[in-house]
């Protein structure tokens, strides 16, 4: 990918991030969109994949 492509979208992911209790995060709804899934649970199910990895190597996921 290059540079200026890597910099616009770096940009557009910290245009949607928000702070909660003095942590950077980002909403998954947003996230969706910026990265073009027009379906909530065709991005669900890319949320899931490293969660299950998560559970499966024995780390907590938090809710």
């Amino acid at each position: 990918m290059k540079s200026n492509k890597i910099k616009a979208l770096f940009e557009k992911f910290e245009q949607v991030s928000s702070e909660y209790e003095g942590v950077e995060c980002w909403s998954a709804r947003k996230l969706q969109n910026l990265l073009g899934y027009t379906q909530w649970r065709n991005f669900e199910n890319i949320i899931e994949k490293p969660k299950d990895a998560c559970k499966n190597a024995g780390e907590s996921i938090p809710l």
